[in-house]
């Protein structure tokens, strides 16, 4: 279990994301959710998006060049992360210099969180190709987490995508075959495991698998799954268990779709500064 810091200690976390100017979605998600949280956020902006892509045009920035200075800097400089949160990846160079950081990182102690962001609904996105999905899994090698979705699984474990859905049995095996590649703990998201939606995750410090099922709220907001993430994510570096900041999560989530669900344009995602004290339920500790 990773250890539980004071407030006056919390854990600096580095997003290693892209970052959208109209959107609430990957960094612009997380970085209001983490900071409300208490931690100090940094951000590598893998790409500058013009808004989410669900509009019909954006303009896109990759910034692999940019990195590729940051970095050099950032290490004479003695700079070091405590976590490590990474998500969409632009390209081949992008993401093995990321997965290279990364390594670095955890060597000198630095939780990394791995959101493989490459396909959805059966389907890789496009642009992705073999080579990243192979750089992926190297990325998967490094993380003390990694939560793909269903989709990402099936293309990080070569296992074919049922549109139906999972068994437990199916479910575990997958989660086993993604801890194999070297991650520590998986969660699967947006599973259906024997028909009903749940996450599906297998806790590396005790090897419990378990199954959280949800009821779908038929409002569907971009974003969700990086709110999602950064809600798990802070819970654990406050000490919370993988099952238990899991299951937070998701009822955070539950109350921030459920109170926004009526807004009429859902591909901006969620309003979060409007209602970030939704993320803490009854009983529970910032």
């Amino acid at each position: 279990m990773l250890e539980a810091t004071s407030t006056q200690e919390k854990k600096q976390i580095l997003l290693v994301n892209d970052l959208a100017g109209y959107g609430k979605v990957a960094a612009a998600a997380m970085i209001p959710i983490l900071s409300y949280m208490g931690y100090p956020v940094c951000n590598l902006p893998t790409a500058l998006v013009s808004n989410t892509f669900n509009y019909g045009k954006f303009s896109l920035q990759e910034n692999t060049d940019y990195m590729s200075k940051v970095l050099p800097v950032w290490k004479e400089l003695g700079f070091h992360f405590d976590a490590i949160a990474t998500g969409f990846m632009c390209s081949d160079r992008q993401a093995r210099l990321v997965s290279s950081f990364c390594r670095e990182q955890s060597d000198e102690g630095a939780n990394i969180f791995v959101d493989p962001v490459m396909g959805d609904d059966g389907k890789p996105y496009i642009g992705v190709t073999e080579a990243q999905v192979e750089l992926m899994r190297q990325m998967i090698g490094v993380a003390h987490l990694a939560f793909p979705n269903y989709t990402e699984a099936c293309l990080l474990t070569g296992e074919t995508y049922c549109p139906e859905g999972l068994t437990r049995s199916s479910a575990a095996k997958m989660l086993e075959m993604l801890t194999s590649m070297g991650a520590k703990s998986v969660l699967i998201t947006s599973a259906h495991v024997d028909k009903q939606s749940c996450v599906a995750g297998l806790n590396g410090d005790d090897g419990e698998i378990f199954f959280l099922h949800y009821d779908e709220i038929p409002a569907y907001f971009h974003g969700t799954g990086d709110v999602f993430s950064a809600i798990v994510i802070g819970h654990l570096l406050n000490g919370v268990t993988l099952k238990e900041s899991t299951r937070r999560a998701m009822e955070a989530l539950c109350r921030l779709i459920g109170q926004n669900k009526d807004l009429p344009d859902k591909f901006r995602g969620l309003p979060l500064e409007s209602c970030l004290g939704l993320i803490y339920g009854s009983g529970e500790e910032r």
